[in-house]
């Protein structure tokens, strides 16, 4: 059962993706393609270099959350950085690139010069995954040749699109990890860092500056959520899986395994429906076979 896969944006909610990437295995399912935006793409790669999900929870598990963030003399402006996080890519993938890849992969970045979306397929890996990640304003935008890269889920927080044209004529399985509309706007808060005491970001995220800060991304959630929506809307997946990970912010330190589990979840709601596909395309397989 040959699928491709899509794996959207959603920061510490992206963990989902391992429980649904080990259950599609469990369940004989084979990815064949894979696409990938901000911490979607950041699990796609890790698969696609041939890690299981397994490997890559132990992995993600193993790294110390607090160390993400931080700036380099060379980062763009940006509110945060993510120096830290970089660190750790560099030890795990070094100079890798697209070539290393066991599955055909694509990132996902939006290009701020031309205002379009930028498919990733060629080059170092540890640069796409930085522009692929690149929070517009929180993280630093990456420069490679003449683009300058934001997340790509400023345009398509899942790349289903992309997924599709690395394999047409494959069934796309997307993970979305947004909230739906009419929910209520995720609200911000300053993440941990060894670097600062939690008391002291705590009285940081009650000033004037930071709640501000909080409205505007709280705003940018609603117009990404609506988005993404749009976007699911015309590329329609034929199977469109949502982990119930809401209530967990984008930048939040989490239980990597726990939220692994809820991926895990997510999918056995979704296994009939899959079921049923697969059970189409074989009755249209026979067809075709029989009136050729």
């Amino acid at each position: 059962m040959d699928i491709s896969l899509a794996l959207g944006g959603g920061g510490s909610k992206g963990n989902a993706h391992i429980g649904i990437l080990r259950r599609l295995e469990q369940h004989g399912f084979r990815v064949r393609a894979i696409a990938g935006t901000s911490f979607g793409g950041l699990v796609a790669t890790f698969y696609a270099l041939g890690y299981s999900p397994d490997e890559i929870e132990d992995l993600f598990a193993g790294f110390d959350q607090a160390k993400v963030y931080g700036h380099t003399p060379e980062d763009e402006p940006s509110f945060m950085g993510i120096a830290g996080g970089a660190k750790w890519l560099e030890e795990q993938i070094g100079e890798k690139t697209f070539h290393d890849v066991k599955i055909p992969l694509v990132l996902t970045a939006v290009d701020l010069k031309s205002a379009r979306e930028i498919l990733l397929t060629e080059g170092r890996l540890l640069d796409s995954l930085l522009a692929t990640a690149a929070l517009p304003g929180i993280f630093p935008a990456r420069r490679i040749g003449e683009w300058e890269l934001v997340d790509g889920g400023t345009l398509d927080p899942v790349p289903v699109a992309p997924a599709r044209s690395l394999a047409p004529t494959l069934p796309v399985v997307a993970v979305a990890l947004g909230t739906l509309m009419g929910e209520p706007a995720q609200s911000w808060s300053l993440p941990r860092s060894k670097y600062v005491p939690q008391s002291i970001t705590d009285r940081l995220s009650k000033l004037r500056y930071a709640q501000a800060v909080d409205v505007v991304l709280r705003s940018v959630d609603i117009m990404n959520r609506a988005v993404g929506e749009y976007r699911l809307e015309v590329d329609k997946p034929e199977i469109l899986i949502r982990p119930s990970v809401g209530d967990v912010d984008t930048l939040e330190q989490v239980d990597i395994r726990e939220i692994a589990r809820r991926g895990e979840q997510a999918f056995d709601e979704a296994l009939p429906e899959l079921k049923k596909l697969f059970a189409w395309h074989k009755r249209l397989s026979r067809s075709i076979k029989f009136w050729n």
